[in-house]
């Protein structure tokens, strides 16, 4: 709103990750604990020990299923899982800050945004792209994926400016690699 009440439009871009909670590695995690926020000695061994006394197995009519050990994935619907998730996921704040975007974290709901002047659309436009490319690469390496089909850029702004951007025939979205 003080976005479009100073004369601009905002890009909000929502990122939908595919089955995050699923694919968080542990030993990437344990890493990132220990480098990134500095858990070190009998919090570390307490983490490490949590992490791997992850398991699970089916039960049907009173048969149990072998049981399997869970070397990625943090527990959802628990606190703990939603923080140690927050934390794996921190490095997109600073990502997102290079490239001149905001991120808003939600656990697994990342959204980032810009705002800018109408004339400045195919900038932040750029930047959005860089960023999302970026942050691409570091999902790869941390064993996370963007599902691109549900994953949308999103324009707001007041109807006047709006119809400057949309109205002149300039490309707004992020490209068919993005399906924005």
């Amino acid at each position: 709103m003080l976005a479009a009440d100073q004369g601009q439009v905002s890009a909000l871009y929502l990122l939908d990750l595919t089955s995050a909670f699923d694919t968080v590695d542990h030993a990437l995690l344990l890493t990132h604990l220990q480098r990134s926020f500095g858990v070190e000695g009998g919090c570390l061994a307490w983490f490490t020990l949590y992490l791997s006394g992850l398991s699970y197995c089916v039960v049907i009519n009173g048969v149990a299923s072998h049981i399997i050990h869970v070397m990625y994935s943090v527990p959802q619907g628990l606190v703990l899982g939603l923080l140690l998730f927050i934390l794996y996921m921190a490095d997109l704040a600073d990502i997102a800050a290079q490239y001149n975007l905001t991120l808003h974290v939600f656990a697994d709901d990342n959204q980032l945004y810009i705002y800018c002047k109408p004339e400045n659309v195919q900038l932040a436009v750029a930047s959005i792209q860089q960023c999302v490319t970026a942050i691409e690469q570091w999902m790869a390496a941390s064993r996370l994926s963007l599902n691109l089909d549900k994953t949308e850029l999103i324009w707001t702004g007041t109807k006047h400016n709006l119809s400057k951007i949309l109205g002149c025939g300039r490309a707004l979205t992020l490209g068919a690699a993005h399906n924005a």
